[in-house]
């Protein structure tokens, strides 16, 4: 039987809302046996999809959020922004200060929801904010954390561990969780462009569309672990590909003139622009 972790080993965590991103954290816990399956209760909107999820996953999934809020300690708010507020409604009554909930909801902020908690329910909790992205699916996600006002230490390096399951979590201040969602959250659609661009562009050279997918997806792999691994600054591994008189020296001087570092900074600050309105309303 697995084994949940010795932090978690007391524990019980409430998914609600898993669908995609809910899912992904769901099935991460239990292959990397952060939490055995009596652990976990979950909920998602339809009854013959709770039916299916469990058969599949092998936990606890329903449709009763106050239910599975009641039974956990740890409470993972997976559903869409918009749903927030009615959520928070309706589980108020399970509440309790020792409870931690962490949320995914993109855009919506610990203040928002320690509001709706202490209108609902009169009372202070914990609460974290997380910001994952869909590299988590295969184990390399990026996940940013903030905390609320009544989150401690202990809590957050608990909810870094829940992530850290996906890939690699990070921690900083609410003000820059925009910036985040405009870079990581939003930046894997950047790099698909790129990654299918530099594949269109090997097979414009003569290269299959099969092999040229592979290169362009294995070097851009390649390359962001070598940053990650050596801790070197891009512009110093790109310098270290760049011969003088070489091959690369000339396609840089293409992607320069073409505008391509402008544009990809444009592009964040734009994402993280959209995502500062979705905060607003």
């Amino acid at each position: 039987m697995a084994t949940a972790s010795k932090e978690h080993a007391a524990s019980k965590i409430a998914v609600l809302g898993a669908g995609k991103m809910g899912g992904i954290l769901l099935q991460a816990f239990l292959k990397e046996k952060l939490y055995t399956p009596d652990q976990i209760v979950a909920t998602v909107a339809h009854e013959s999809r709770a039916r299916f999820l469990s058969s599949q996953w092998g936990v606890e999934v329903g449709t009763d959020n106050l239910a599975a809020v009641e039974r956990a300690d740890l409470i993972l708010l997976g559903v869409k922004p918009f749903q927030i507020p009615d959520l928070i409604a309706r589980i108020h009554p399970a509440l309790t200060p020792r409870k931690t909930i962490v949320s995914i909801a993109a855009s919506v902020t610990t203040h928002a929801i320690e509001e709706a908690i202490r209108e609902a329910a009169g009372m202070e909790i914990p609460v974290i904010r997380a910001m994952p992205n869909t590299p988590s699916q295969v184990g390399a996600g990026m996940t940013a954390l903030c905390r609320g006002r009544f989150a401690s230490d202990e809590q957050m390096q608990r909810a870094a561990r829940i992530f850290e399951t996906v890939g690699r979590a990070v921690t900083v201040d609410e003000k820059l969780m925009d910036a985040v969602t405009g870079l990581s959250a939003s930046g894997p659609a950047f790099i698909y462009i790129i990654l299918e661009s530099l594949a269109e562009a090997g097979v414009k050279v003569g290269l299959p569309r099969d092999v040229a997918t592979l290169l362009a997806a294995q070097t851009a792999f390649g390359s962001a672990k070598m940053v990650l691994e050596t801790g070197y600054h891009p512009a110093l591994l790109k310098d270290a590909v760049t011969t003088p008189a070489g091959c690369t020296i000339d396609g840089i001087l293409e992607l320069e003139e073409g505008g391509l570092r402008v544009t990809l900074i444009k592009a964040v600050m734009r994402a993280a622009q959209r995502a500062k309105e979705l905060a607003a309303g």
